[in-house]
């Protein structure tokens, strides 16, 4: 079965960086297409970073500058860096999977077909 399991989060001071790991097994295919969600407490999930087949990256304008998402296809680990983190940016992040995903969804959590259980990045002073 497909397994797919965050780490790295925890608490950072503003201005801080982080970076969170996704390990993934159990895929029957090579480099799915990838991605990293947040969400908060009332809001809707939000796409942060994807990364395609090929490993073409693709970022929101909202975060593009700050947020590198990468992945070792040998060790099969999605990453996460988060530069100049920012209150705001306080959330449960997910990583997602999918076989493949039309780059006009890559932030559309319903074009993914595998989640991770989270993992809990709080900014605060």
């Amino acid at each position: 079965a497909v397994s797919l399991v965050e780490s790295g989060g925890g608490s950072v001071s503003p201005g801080g960086s982080l970076t969170l790991s996704c390990e993934a097994s159990g895929f029957t295919y090579k480099n799915p297409a990838m991605a990293w969600f947040r969400q908060t407490p009332g809001n809707q999930r939000e796409g942060v970073a994807a990364i395609d087949n090929s490993g073409a990256a693709k970022y929101p304008y909202s975060v593009k500058g700050r947020f590198t998402i990468s992945k070792d296809n040998a060790k099969h680990i999605l990453y996460l860096q988060i530069d100049s983190l920012k209150p705001e940016d306080t959330a449960m992040y997910y990583c997602a999977a999918a076989f493949a995903v039309y780059e006009g969804r890559r932030f559309d959590g319903s074009a993914y077909t595998h989640w991770g259980q989270g993992t809990k990045v709080t900014v605060s002073a």
